[in-house]
């Protein structure tokens, strides 16, 4: 999407009523429009209609009928109508109908202002409904559209006003509102009045107008503000497209069809799968505090790190305790929280020669990550990884199952580690996992969302069970040169390179500890990860921290752990790739093993030519640069592809940004935009750090 900063005078000009010496400028989308929602759904009626559809208006839907763990039909008032398959996009009455079928749509419906002027002199003579662009007062949670010689305006600003959906009236019910309808609530002008302030004071034409017409609309807010999407698992042939704005109904659609009638969007959405959200997240309390949250965030400027700031702390690893003592700094995902860093390491971070940092890209950032950064490439350090999801998947048929459900060969012995890929049918990356042999057939895999698991269980035989054991877990990732030296004397199993080797697992005792003990990294370092259960954790934390005192142990967050992955250049699932991307697009094609037989995918990937695309490594030329993610990337003055991840690079001393780009050599400059100007940037080879794999396998 075009888009370019510009001036107070362009801003004026853009809309005359604006008084120009309030603002500093302005952020120009040309590209943007309006669309009247009910004349819109009319043009897709008629469409829909000479393709075979029929529309039955009026029909109140009175339950949902299913058998066998499917879908069979919908109860209207006026009859009822057997289906295979049933799309619920019932808007804020999506918690209604969702509990007809049993299933849970965490949604909670608010109220939304929105107030009309009276004729304006300055608009007088006026015809189009909207000449100009709409215009967005981010700091006051305003915007602005013209009706012809009047101004519409809605307002965030105001106190949350959540609506329960089961008091929503009927339509012929619906209050005596100008709109009267459902959705159009009356109008609270006390919650409007500090709005209709900040309107004159930027268009002062404003000051001599009135309010005409004012609604409190309702509409759905999820707790991270996006859509609810995907076929229940509880009730198969069952839908969600829920929490749909205007603005992206259209994409929705796009999206849902083709899931229903292909097996997978060709869009990403998994931001927007129904499985996203965490049991603790999905509790009418949870719903109702974050819904409301997110509303008064609707026209906030959010940084990528920012954290939400309540119910938390939620989700806690058994060392958290440890972790305040260390004076840890927590943001959170997925309801966990998680140190960044450690203000017990701020002497460690004392002298070093870091770049500063302009005012963006150091919020939610410490020059103490560095510092830890620094001591896991030179001693040891401890880090956190309890939020990442594990899976248990056991029975007599585990290894077939595993074997068609992912790409890389896991028919080895016991006590084999193998990374690998979830791919649709289109040969698209779903997720990658790391899957432990434990037994015949016991199997421990690390995922990475509830999506995973439910794959996995759609497609699962009757003799597989599989289980989700990461809240009854716990993980310490134990890393740094000196990591062999600060395990060994606790255990009589030979961790070795001989005796334990890279991607090998075994359960062994950690002082008094029971673990399985993996040996990988993704931080690039000699180490382990040690898992054991919940009760047990602090028991380890406190044996490892103890034992590695004389090593020079620290404890790490993810800030560094971020920076060392991407100095090593491991992929992050959702951020790096997706289901948009095949493995050899996103330089993971070593995980797939064409000649193990047939697995979900392989098709696919057996027609897909030469990549026309690949995730590509870039170092930015200036030491002092860095950009965050997300940010567009210029090839010879053309917009060109866009960053997926990026942190700087302490031990390379440079800003590393993964980037999706056409194929280019290395060595090619390219520019990557940030705040307005263009960061000059280098494709390298990767991996950036090590590439030998020396300071792993020791």
């Amino acid at each position: 999407m075009r888009g370019e900063v510009v001036r107070p005078s362009r801003c004026k000009e853009l809309w005359p009523l604006l008084d120009e010496t309030k603002v500093l400028g302005g952020f120009h989308t040309p590209g943007d429009g309006l669309a009247r929602a009910v004349l819109a759904c009319r043009a897709q009626m008629v469409r829909a209609e000479a393709r075979g559809a029929r529309f039955l208006e009026r029909h109140t839907v009175t339950g949902i009928e299913r058998e066998a763990g499917r879908v069979t039909g919908v109860v209207t008032d006026r009859g009822a109508f057997p289906a295979d398959h049933v799309v619920s996009a019932a808007g804020f009455w999506g918690p209604v109908v969702g509990r007809m079928a049993g299933v849970d749509v965490p949604l909670l419906p608010l109220a939304h202002q929105y107030v009309t002027t009276g004729p304006l002199p300055e608009l007088a003579g006026a015809r189009a409904e909207a000449s100009r662009p709409i215009l967005r007062f981010q700091d006051r949670d305003l915007y602005f559209r013209e009706h012809t010689d009047r101004i519409g305006i809605g307002s965030y600003a105001h106190r949350p006003l959540p609506v329960d959906p089961c008091t929503v009236p009927a339509y012929d019910e619906a209050p005596d509102t100008p709109r009267r309808m459902p959705s159009s609530y009356p109008f609270t002008p006390e919650d409007f009045a500090p709005s209709w302030k900040d309107c004159a004071w930027l268009l002062p034409a404003l000051g001599k107008a009135d309010i005409q017409e004012g609604f409190n609309g309702v509409f759905s807010f999820t707790p991270d503000g996006m859509p609810v999407l995907g076929e229940s698992r509880s009730l198969r042939g069952f839908w969600l497209a829920e929490a749909v704005w205007v603005t992206h109904s259209a994409g929705v659609a796009k999206a849902v069809a083709e899931w229903m009638v292909e097996g997978r969007p060709r869009t990403d959405v998994h931001e927007c799968d129904l499985t996203r959200f965490e049991d603790a997240q999905r509790s009418p309390a949870y719903v109702r505090e974050r819904g409301s949250q997110r509303f008064v965030e609707v026209y906030d400027v959010i940084h990528p790190l920012q954290p939400m700031e309540r119910p938390r702390p939620l989700r806690v690893s058994p060392f958290y305790a440890r972790q305040c003592e260390l004076g840890a700094s927590f943001l959170e995902g997925g309801g966990w929280e998680r140190p960044h860093w450690y203000e017990a390491n701020a002497p460690l971070a004392e002298g070093l020669d870091l770049p500063e940092r302009d005012a963006w890209s150091a919020r939610h950032w410490s020059p103490v990550a560095a510092a830890e950064a620094k001591a896991t490439r030179e001693k040891v350090a401890l880090y956190d990884m309890t939020p990442l999801r594990r899976l248990e998947v056991t029975g007599p048929g585990a290894l077939a199952f595993l074997q068609r459900m992912t790409t890389n060969n896991l028919a080895k012995k016991p006590g084999a580690v193998t990374y690998t890929l979830l791919l649709d049918e289109s040969g698209g990356i779903r997720s990658d996992l790391t899957v432990a042999r434990l037994a015949e057939d016991r199997f421990q895999i690390g995922a990475n969302s509830r999506a995973d698991e439910d794959w996995l269980l759609r497609h699962a035989p009757d003799d597989v069970r599989i289980r989700d054991i990461t809240s009854g877990t716990c993980c310490i990732g134990v890393w740094g040169p000196l990591a062999r030296d600060l395990v060994q004397p606790l255990t009589r199993d030979d961790f070795s390179h001989r005796g334990f080797g890279y991607f090998r697992a075994k359960e062994t005792y950690i002082g008094h500890v029971p673990v399985t003990a993996m040996r990988l990294s993704y931080v690039g370092e000699l180490g382990w990860e040690l898992y054991t259960s919940a009760d047990l954790g602090l028991r380890l934390w406190d044996t490892l921290w103890e034992a590695g005192r004389e090593h020079g142990v620290v404890a790490a967050g993810r800030s560094a752990f971020n920076s060392l992955r991407l100095e090593k250049g491991y992929r992050s699932w959702g951020h790096d790739m997706t289901g948009e991307h095949t493995p050899y697009e996103a330089g993971v094609g070593f995980a797939v093993r064409m000649d193990k037989g047939d697995f979900a995918g392989r098709a696919a990937l057996e027609k897909a030519g030469e990549p026309r695309r690949r995730l590509t490594a870039l170092l930015l030329d200036d030491p002092a640069s860095v950009v965050l993610g997300k940010e567009p990337v210029f090839v010879d003055g053309e917009p060109a592809g866009y960053v997926t991840s990026a942190a700087y690079g302490y031990t390379l001393g440079r800003c590393v940004a993964y980037a999706w780009l056409p194929p280019l050599a290395t060595g090619t400059a390219v520019h990557v935009e940030y705040a307005g100007r263009k960061v000059p940037a280098t494709v390298a080879d990767e991996p950036l750090f090590d590439p030998e794999m020396s300071r792993i396998r020791r």
